[in-house]
């Protein structure tokens, strides 16, 4: 059974990653009606301005999660380039325009390779509504988390996805995590995080709670840490109440990273409806897609590394 993004209807995910294998992107293909809640200072992004809810365009074709830093959304050009192909996009009179907001994580090394406009296009080819391959793969390839104390004894991140069929419509999460703080599993365990010397966790927010002379060694870089995160439903939701969905999601991200939003982060949560038409949905009821939509970007957060580290 899917039990990933893909198991919410009208939702493929495509990876693809560069041949080092130290960055790649991730596309997820709609359309879709979309909205973005935006928690950390330090994203880097193009196109999400189309998710306002007073934007003219009224849906998006494809959301792409990326490596490369803003080098990355080079990438964006080549999904662009596929959905045109395909007649997909905004109606205009020279032909369809795809609309395709793009997301970043900072995953750049000396000499590394970063995502462009033929890896998008990878990244679309292999689209499928099957099971996620979650882990070490497309956005997460270079995915880094625990990084207090330098990338040399932070663990790796990588890609994760869960979904629930909540009521009469599904709900799914997809997150890439390149979190400045640790991984925590629901008991508030660290599960991957900046380690010492011997290998353990030493539990960044410990580090920084005893201030003064232990933040010396502290290593962290503004704009080198991200958590990227979709949550998907084919309930009628329109805008307003997809940026209301995405908002309740994020807060997935405090329960699971520590610590989450600080000056170095640029978290991003995508919140998309796959439903043909957009209708008022009763309050109580958009409550309970928010709730199961931050249970499973909490699971998928955690699973994002757990395997992988």
């Amino acid at each position: 059974m899917n039990s990933t993004l893909t198991a919410v209807p009208g939702i493929r995910v495509g990876h693809a990653s560069t041949a080092a294998g130290r960055s790649g992107c991730t596309v997820v293909l709609g359309p879709f009606r979309g909205a973005v809640d935006v928690r950390g200072p330090a994203s880097g992004s193009r196109e999400f301005e189309t998710l306002a809810p007073e934007h003219l365009v009224p849906r998006v074709d494809a959301v792409l999660l990326t490596g490369g830093s803003a080098f990355g959304l080079a990438a964006a050009d080549g999904v662009m380039a596929w959905l045109a192909e395909r007649g997909r996009g905004y109606d205009t009179g020279a032909g369809p325009v795809p609309i395709v907001p793009a997301a970043v994580i900072f995953d750049l090394t000396e000499g590394g390779e970063r995502p462009d406009g033929a890896l998008g296009r990878e990244a679309c080819e292999s689209a499928t509504a099957e099971p996620v391959a979650e882990g070490r793969v497309g956005a997460g390839a270079g995915a880094t988390v625990g990084k207090l104390l330098g990338r040399a004894r932070a663990c790796p991140g990588g890609v994760g996805s869960r979904a629930v069929r909540a009521g009469d419509w599904w709900v799914g999460a997809l997150a890439v995590v390149n979190a400045l703080g640790d991984v925590l599993d629901a008991d508030g365990r660290i599960v991957a995080g900046a380690r010492d010397g011997e290998g353990g966790f030493v539990g960044g927010e410990d580090v920084l709670s005893a201030g003064g002379e232990a933040v010396d060694p502290l290593q962290p870089r503004v704009g080198e840490n991200t958590t990227l995160a979709v949550v998907a439903t084919d309930a009628p939701l329109g805008r307003v109440d997809l940026l209301r969905l995405a908002r309740m999601a994020s807060t997935a991200l405090a329960r699971r990273i520590s610590p989450v939003h600080t000056p170095f982060d640029g978290d991003v949560v995508f919140g998309l409806s796959t439903a043909e038409e957009a209708r008022a949905v009763d309050p109580a009821r958009l409550l309970a897609l928010g709730v199961s939509a931050r249970r499973v970007l909490e699971e998928s957060i955690t699973g994002a590394v757990r395997d992988w580290t």
